[in-house]
């Protein structure tokens, strides 16, 4: 009893591994049986033209075209009619070129010797792993080193992946590449590697950022009860959401954007970048503004006089002076020792805050003002719990990079009880511990004449500093890739890279500019972006990809359009309750 493929399925695969082998054939030619033959007034140019005629040509008419015949007979292959492709050709997945190569045919097998054969070959590819190829077949080779997912954030500048002028203007010849070097910018993507263990602290690093110092003050908008509910809810929701997030990127593969392509069409996909591109933008502004007030605060602190004579508002300006240049940064492998020192760094204001309200609290006791629930500005604590738990943007690139992928959405739980954990333990100790007197900047609540206190505000500061141009690249590169398009590189064309240094220094600006409007309330400015950039990405999203292009049942459907209507409804409402209480006070 043989295994079998779902038609539709493998009439889709055919249409995938066609649409990868197209990228790196010459454009115009076919071998589908209607295409226009080689004709006497062609037959002795040796560079056919195909911009005289509209319709395709035959592949026979290019240079050793009986040699690559097989090549577009996979596009050919995959636009049969259903029944046509059932009776024109024998199975894809049957041929010769898409065979792993550690197995031989029957007939193969059968001659002298074969089974022999075979055994010698498939040891020789397990003790010769190391330079056996990473992928197993043709297509899978063209799929992942000509063309990365959607989602493929990082620019490479470097000349030796794009095809040159002087290349160009080369005539056609014997000695001529068939194919040339690919005009792809998308470097190629190494196979997952990591471990359990190491993917266990990317997890925990995706999430745990700039967003915990927020929730101190959450916790006062909404009361220690409440708010602690909150965010047990927000990561159960979240977690859901992660889950059918992976439902579908097993059906489908690709990046984020990638999935909202094959599933809902392009102006979904335009949709979720730009959702990923405005909270990446929110975050990087909720940063600069904790910046400059933490800073104001050290300066405060550590100054001779009762106070300095530089506002917020000027030091957000001074932090343009260093996100500029490292904006200006291609590379985002570049920013990765930065990231690591802000981690430490950001771990190392955790400790002390604990440290500090366990003590605070075991001989002071509870703050008397707190509150269980506080019926003024709860809402604000919606949105700065979204805000908080937003790491989806990171969960398949971490699923990507683990060398057994299988593991990941148990590890992924794991690491969500976690954070939970820490976030209700940060947002209800500094709450319990300071009361009403609870601020935003929740370091600067701490004893100012503490020279340890002064450190950890110093070194949590300059850690979201250099954080911030990490968060910073992925909205750049959606916009930038947008306006120049992924294949107008700098290195070819110093015109487009000093272009492309415009917008990045006027990104940078904005942001700037951004932050200056939301630094009189920070806490509400957090709470927006959270109900508005990151509700959908982490609820609405998911659970629509996954209504439209895995769910089958009836009531997995109605859960799924139940999690995006309860997504939305909060979405408006956390969004137009924070916008009015902001014109209000």
């Amino acid at each position: 009893m043989t295994d079998t493929t779902p038609p539709n399925q493998e009439r889709r695969q055919a249409e995938e591994e066609a649409d990868i082998v197209s990228r790196h054939l010459p454009p115009g030619y076919t071998a589908e049986p209607d295409a226009v033959t080689a004709n006497a007034s062609h037959a002795s140019d040796s560079t056919p033209d195909v911009t005289s005629s509209p319709d395709p040509q035959d592949s026979l008419r290019l240079q050793g075209g009986d040699i690559h015949r097989e090549l577009f007979k996979i596009g050919a292959r995959a636009k049969l009619s259903q029944r046509s492709a059932t009776f024109a050709h024998p199975n894809v997945r049957s041929s010769s070129l898409f065979r792993p190569r550690d197995q031989i045919s029957a007939s193969e097998q059968r001659a002298p010797g074969g089974f022999r054969r075979q055994f010698i070959q498939q040891k020789q590819s397990r003790l010769n792993a190391a330079t056996a190829p990473v992928t197993r077949d043709f297509v899978s080779f063209l799929a992942l080193y000509g063309n990365f997912a959607g989602e493929d954030l990082a620019e490479s500048e470097d000349a030796s992946l794009a095809t040159t002028e002087d290349e160009e203007d080369v005539p056609a010849t014997e000695t001529r590449p068939l194919l040339g070097r690919r005009k792809s910018s998308r470097r190629p993507i190494p196979p997952g590697n990591a471990g359990t263990t190491k993917s266990f602290f990317t997890l925990l690093k995706a999430f745990i950022g700039t967003g915990i110092m927020f929730l101190p003050k959450a916790f006062k908008n909404g009361g220690i009860l409440f708010s602690s509910i909150t965010l047990v809810t927000v990561s159960l929701l979240s977690c859901l959401s992660f889950h059918l997030l992976l439902l579908c990127r097993r059906r489908y593969g690709g990046g984020y954007g990638e999935l909202g392509a094959a599933i809902g069409g392009s102006r979904l996909r335009s949709l979720i970048l730009s959702s990923i591109a405005l909270s990446q933008i929110g975050f990087v502004c909720s940063g600069v503004i904790f910046i400059a007030q933490n800073l104001r605060s050290f300066l405060n602190a550590v100054s001779p006089g009762p106070t300095i004579g530089i506002g917020t508002k000027s030091l957000i300006a001074m932090q343009l002076i260093v996100l500029i240049p490292l904006a200006l940064i291609r590379d985002i492998s570049r920013l990765g020792p930065a990231a690591m020192l802000a981690d430490v760094f950001i771990f190392i204001g955790l400790f002390y805050i604990w440290y500090y309200d366990i003590s605070t609290l075991a001989t002071s006791g509870l703050h008397p003002s707190v509150e269980l629930f506080n019926p003024r500005d709860f809402t604000l604590t919606i949105g700065s719990a979204i805000f908080t738990f937003e790491g989806i943007g990171l969960i398949l690139p971490i699923q990507s990079s683990m060398a057994e992928p299988g593991k990941f959405p148990r590890l992924l739980y794991i690491v969500m009880i976690i954070i939970t954990i820490i976030f209700t333990s940060v947002g209800a100790l500094c709450y319990a511990t300071f009361g009403h007197r609870t601020r935003v900047e929740i370091i600067s609540n701490y004893p100012q004449t503490s020279k340890l206190v002064n450190a950890v505000q110093f070194l949590y500061s300059i850690a979201v500093l250099v954080g911030t141009p990490v968060q910073l690249f992925p909205a750049t590169r959606i916009i930038e890739t947008k306006i120049f398009g992924d294949r107008d590189s700098g290195k070819k064309s110093p015109a487009t890279k000093w272009k492309k240094n415009a917008f990045r220094t006027a990104i940078t600006v904005l942001c700037g500019l951004i932050s200056i409007v939301g630094a009189s309330d920070l806490d509400k400015f957090v709470a927006l972006i959270g109900a508005f950039a990151c509700v959908p990405l982490v609820y609405i999203y998911p659970a629509f990809l996954h209504y439209k292009g895995v769910a089958r049942s009836p009531w997995v459907k109605a859960g799924d359009l139940f999690l995006c209507v309860i997504g939305l409804a909060a979405m408006i409402y956390s969004t137009a309750v924070t916008v009015s209480t902001w014109i209000r006070e």
